[in-house]
């Protein structure tokens, strides 16, 4: 039996490492080792972001920056006003690793590479000493008296205080649930939309500012949304794809979107500005040129759609076809088939309940000395550093408390 550490954290990636960086640091005599079932620790950290680790997100309000969060919304309003955006980019400029802020708020290394995060890690664990061991595949914890006992393939760890940080890993779930906690079943968040539609065949590659909303649900988002050979993806989507998690999975993702690809011009005043666009261009092809700020492409497969003839002159068109084509700008009607995984940042929605953890310390309410940090818990967020960021901060604390 295996006594030589005080706290073991399971699971090798952001939330563990900085978890236990930052123990080490407030308490250098706390002898700290991490278990990653895998060879290799840090691997989502390593393709995150493209390959660049976005590691968090310019957004230094905290009553802002929790609307990013589908689940958690509540309960990181506290810890993030203990450590916000800001502490992040301070706390890795303090262990040498500069950020910058990219035009759409996403914060990554000057370096460019998710290396840097991972060098800055384990630079730090050596220095403070933190034993970071590989290939240990957790098999059972139970709590013996004051102490926790964690079983690993090949080890036996008998320790004070026991940390997850495993993300989403069904097998932890699992033993959790035989001690007593709750688990909201996981289910997939941020993927993208399978449409087959004749009006969007052709166009992979185009991206529009577009408003677009769920049929038959409250769901509903604005921004950027791009054309893929399979369907929709872009942030607008991934936005709804994370809102809606729970109730797209219900609905075995068939349903039927509408996108507004003028954003939030509506329908009536699309049909007065077309009918002003017919005394203007009188004499021009409908088809040929867009006089929104939509894809030329685009506008011509809609105006193709609207049953308006490719070569129909601006002063042809009749009361119907100007309808159809309002309606097809702000109102266009989508059948979503399936979805399918946004790059290889998998996340899903679901983990721990909320309400077993207590938020001041990342403690479990039903346990002494068992904490947790990361995405073990039931909280996610959209795409832009937000994750990594419930990582830092979840860390930041439970060290703290510890």
């Amino acid at each position: 039996m295996n006594q030589n550490f005080d706290i073991i954290i399971v699971g090798g990636g952001a939330a563990g490492f900085f978890t236990a960086i930052n123990i080490v640091e407030k308490n250098p005599k706390i002898k700290v080792a991490i278990l990653e079932r895998g060879n290799e620790v840090l691997q989502k950290v390593r393709i995150s972001g493209g390959g660049r680790c976005n590691v968090t997100h310019a957004c230094f309000e905290p009553n802002e920056l929790v609307k990013f969060y589908p689940r958690g919304e509540k309960e990181l309003r506290g810890p993030f006003h203990q450590f916000c955006s800001g502490d992040t980019i301070e706390w890795f400029e303090k262990h040498g690793v500069e950020l910058k802020i990219e035009e759409d708020g996403r914060m990554f290394p000057v370096s460019n590479s998710s290396q840097t995060i991972i060098d800055c890690f384990l630079k730090a664990t050596q220095k403070l000493g933190i034993t970071v061991l590989t290939g240990q595949s957790l098999q059972s914890i139970f709590k013996k008296e004051s102490h926790w006992k964690i079983e690993t393939q090949n080890e036996n760890y008998l320790v004070e205080k026991l940390i997850l940080a495993t993300g989403s890993n069904p097998k932890i779930w699992e033993m959790l649930q035989q001690q007593g906690h709750a688990i909201i079943n996981p289910v997939p968040s941020l993927f993208t939309f399978n449409i087959k539609d004749g009006r969007i065949k052709e166009l992979p590659g185009v991206a529009t500012q577009v408003s677009v909303k769920v049929k038959d649900t409250k769901l509903a988002s604005t921004g950027p949304l791009l054309i893929t050979h399979w369907g929709m993806s872009g942030p607008a989507i991934l936005k709804l794809s994370a809102w809606g998690a729970r109730i797209l999975h219900d609905k075995n993702y068939q349903f039927s979107i509408q996108v507004n690809w003028l954003n939030d011009v509506d329908t009536n005043d699309a049909e007065n500005i077309l009918k002003d666009l017919k005394q203007e261009h009188a004499k021009k092809t409908v088809s040929k040129k867009s006089p929104f700020e939509v894809n030329n492409r685009l506008w011509e497969s809609l105006v193709l759609a609207s049953n308006i003839p490719a070569e129909t002159k601006w002063a042809d068109l009749s009361k119907i076809q100007i309808q159809n084509l309002a309606k097809q700008l702000t109102n266009a009607s989508f059948q979503v088939n399936g979805k399918s995984t946004f790059k290889e940042e998998f996340v899903t929605a679901g983990g721990i309940d909320l309400k077993e953890i207590n938020f001041k310390t990342m403690e479990s309410k039903l346990h002494e000395n068992l904490y947790f940090a990361g995405e073990i818990v039931n909280i996610d967020a959209i795409t832009g550093g937000f994750n990594f960021q419930n990582a830092w901060t979840s860390g930041f604390i439970l060290a703290n408390a510890i």
